[in-house]
């Protein structure tokens, strides 16, 4: 493995413009628009088997062929359901084989100075910049958003890069001389190893910016499980990180499925696995981590709750709830799910319908559409299911998006138009259960702050919550009582910048170590204690049976 001096990073720095034409072979971003045909001739061209159309793992800053494992898993595009490629299962061998050859990069990489790991990340930075409108593309191409909604997941994980690149302050440790005669303390943060991170489909790009860009910039070599569904984005980013200077080993993926997952959990060189996802598999891999002895830090399923009081500014917030239920098709972990209006705010749904009505809902690449696909065609199904199932249990529907094969152009699409469910109790299936989908539920209507605080707070997740009022009181109120991580006063999705922690609460996290920010530097190392005794007098007793209590008797 190469080791970054100085000399070493200028020269590779001075060889990227002839390598990153492989790879930016579209232009640099604001230069093209992508296209669906474009995006297809880049996974081909790099990492699409062209015989097989199977996905390659990335491994030693190459992408290479994955063993044959027998099983895998079709990527569709969520708006024409045509067959994009085919993810395969890592077999064990082969997994090994990757963690191996990341424990072996870990010794070199663990011995560069950070101020050197954090250059590699400032380079890493430009070459996300200049190639956003592929990593978009990608995005676009599997999960089926809109290309100004993928540009800004491709943004939000950029962040979370430009934060690694001062990542040395967060690093540091802490000392204190003369804590008794001669002898000095001193703690610092030692790098774990090997650590892995398992992405979800909904944010290809920005949850495994979340996760690999920290853990490598405080020395930590990283094995990625993209999502099955959407691994694009992941394999371009990969390839951006040799190519701004990330050694061979530190950064690998690993494709597939639970069998991928299991033996991530398992292996145990693995010190340390982040997750984003559902609950389910949340909780298994928490347990099945922790139980083999890892660090597991795990943001799961959530039911975020808008509340709207009087005093707000009726046509702001209508907008501002339009676009967080609906964006993205509602597949958002920090979507507002659920509508929560006091006194006569009741009335306002009526606004919201209008609103949702006139999204324009259609394929992610068309200009001027508003709401996507699904991803699957399972996902459509199961929201079809919900809204069914919450309207036989009492729940209205003033707007119904549950018709198929109307988008003009797409009659294969995991299309679900906007839907707005009203008079929802707290036991209807659609309040239940997180729908995951571009379906907004208005609970029934309460009279006071409290009575909303109160209902919010009986709901086991804690990921999200918003308030829109103009009264400060109300706001401090709110801030200070009600039961979720991540508040927004007047602020419709709140998950705070980099600077910051992602800091969902209650049933929406398994374990206590948050994402990005201090805490997510915090997760990815380990504090080393250090005690020091340098006596002046060669004769000074260093201490016997006695408990030393380092001070003087």
């Amino acid at each position: 493995m190469k080791i970054l001096t100085p000399v070493f990073a200028l020269k590779q720095a001075l060889r990227q413009k002839s390598a990153l034409s492989s790879v930016r072979h579209f232009g640099a971003s604001g230069d093209v628009v992508p296209t669906a045909d474009s995006m297809m001739a880049l996974s081909k061209e790099h990492w699409l088997d062209s015989s097989t159309g199977v996905y390659k793992n990335y491994v030693k800053g190459s992408f290479v062929e994955a063993q044959d494992s027998g099983t895998f898993h079709s990527v569709f595009n969520p708006a024409t359901n045509e067959l994009i490629g085919k993810v395969p299962d890592t077999s064990d061998a082969e997994f090994d084989s990757i963690v191996a050859k990341a424990q072996t990069a870990f010794e070199d990489w663990k011995t560069v100075p950070v101020q050197q790991r954090q250059r590699v990340m400032l380079e890493y930075q430009r070459l996300i910049r200049e190639n956003t409108n592929e990593l978009a593309g990608l995005i676009t191409l599997e999960n089926g958003k809109t290309i100004a909604d993928a540009k800004g997941d491709v943004f939000r994980g950029l962040e979370v890069v430009e934060t690694a690149c001062q990542a040395a302050p967060l690093l540091l440790g802490d000392s204190l001389a003369g804590i008794a005669t001669n002898i000095d303390c001193i703690s610092y943060r030692e790098p774990l190893g090997v650590c892995a991170g398992i992405a979800p489909f909904n944010f290809p790009a920005m949850i495994p910016l979340w996760m690999f860009p920290l853990a490598v910039t405080a020395g930590n070599t990283f094995v990625l499980k993209p999502s099955e569904k959407t691994p694009g984005a992941s394999m371009l980013l990969a390839d951006l990180a040799t190519k701004a200077g990330l050694p061979e080993g530190v950064l690998s993926i690993a494709h597939g499925g639970k069998s991928t997952v299991d033996n991530i959990c398992r292996h145990p060189a693995i010190k340390a696995i982040s997750f984003v996802g559902s609950n389910a598999a949340g909780e298994y891999i928490h347990e099945e981590g922790s139980k083999h002895g890892k660090r597991v830090q795990a943001n799961l399923g959530a039911k975020n709750h808008a509340v709207l009081l009087p005093d707000a500014s009726r046509d702001a917030t209508v907008k501002a709830i339009v676009g967080a239920a609906f964006g993205a098709a509602g597949q958002r972990c920090m979507a507002l799910s659920t509508l929560v209006c006091v006194g006569k705010t009741q009335e306002w749904i009526d606004d919201i319908v209008q609103g949702a009505k006139e999204l324009t809902v259609g394929g992610g690449f068309d200009v001027g559409v508003d709401v996507g696909p699904l991803i699957s065609t399972q996902s459509q199904e199961r929201v079809h299911h919900i809204i069914d199932q919450a309207a036989k249990e009492g729940a209205q529907v003033p707007l119904d998006g549950r018709q198929k094969g109307n988008v003009e152009g797409y009659p294969n699409g995991n299309f679900v138009h906007p839907t707005v469910l009203a008079n929802v109790s707290t036991e209807n299936i659609a309040y239940r259960e997180e729908i995951f989908g571009p379906v907004l539920t208005c609970v029934e209507p309460v009279d006071t702050l409290e009575e909303a605080i109160q209902l919010i707070n009986g709901n086991p997740y804690g990921n999200g919550v918003a308030l829109f009022t103009s009264s400060g009181a109300a706001a401090r109120k709110f801030t200070h009582e009600i039961q979720a991580g991540q508040v927004g006063i007047n602020v419709p999705i709140p998950v705070p910048l980099p600077m910051f922690s992602f800091t969902g609460n209650k049933a929406s996290i398994r374990g206590d170590i948050n994402f990005y920010g201090k805490s997510g530097v915090q997760f990815y190392t380990q504090l080393k204690t250090v005690t020091t005794n340098w006596p002046v007098d060669e004769n000074t007793d260093l201490g016997g049976v006695i408990m030393p209590t380092m001070g003087k008797k």
